[in-house]
């Protein structure tokens, strides 16, 4: 399935005393991810919800297996699982400079209509385009 690699530099304010990143911004990290891998399709999250489709994410899973640290550049690993539905659903990685695993995660966003607030399919357009890869 698609894939992107996205570099992230730790801001020192994403950190705690220690230099060490603070657990809830791997959240962003992941977004940032996220972010990353529908522009690389040539999509926006501010194009999609200009289209009336809002992504929010329902779960959240995130394996912590070592930190990162103030300075850092990590790289986000974004790929898609399987071909979206009402939901779409990503599996990440999350390396050092020095190659090194720091963490795991596995994310499922749902497509909202956002005049209607109900769930939707998932839009042509991205389907589409999944196809080309």
């Amino acid at each position: 399935m698609k894939k992107t690699f996205t570099d992230i530099r730790v801001r020192y304010g994403e950190t705690d005393q220690m230099g060490v990143v603070y657990y809830g911004n791997y959240a962003q990290y992941l977004e940032q991810g996220r972010t990353e891998w529908l522009r690389a399709l040539g999509f926006s999250y501010k194009w999609m919800e200009a289209n009336n489709v809002h992504l929010p994410v329902v779960h959240l899973n995130i394996d912590y297996k070592r930190p990162a640290y103030y300075d850092d550049i990590i790289t986000v690993k974004t790929t898609l699982k399987q071909i979206p539905t009402v939901k779409i659903e990503f599996e990440y990685e999350m390396y050092n400079q020095s190659k090194q695993l720091l963490v795991t995660a596995t994310t499922i966003l749902v497509f909202v209509n956002s005049t209607t607030k109900k769930l939707m399919k998932a839009p042509d357009y991205l389907l589409e385009k999944l196809k080309e890869d």
